[in-house]
């Protein structure tokens, strides 16, 4: 995984928190992908819990797998992951 953050530079310790709140968001996604509301082309997006950031996913039933796309900021243009999902 790859996150393009500064966070450390902003607080001591944000950056591990984030990373402990994005493995909890993907724990709640694997407990239940299906939680989410569905979204652009079957993805689904949860949010990070203390973090404007959303995890896009997409579930892959028949083969009992979740594709995470991105893990993108609120804020961002949610275009830049679609070009993902076509894959």
């Amino acid at each position: 995984m790859v996150l393009r953050l500064r966070p450390e530079a902003q607080e001591p310790g944000l950056g591990r928190r984030f990373l402990q709140e994005v493995r909890q968001a993907f724990h709640r996604i694997r407990s239940n992908p299906e939680a989410y509301a569905e979204g652009y082309r079957n993805t689904r997006r949860a949010l990070i819990w203390r973090f404007p950031y959303g995890v896009i996913y997409l579930p892959v039933p028949e083969q009992g797998s979740i594709v995470v796309l991105a893990v993108l900021h609120c804020g961002r243009d949610p275009k830049l992951w679609r070009q993902r999902s076509s894959t």
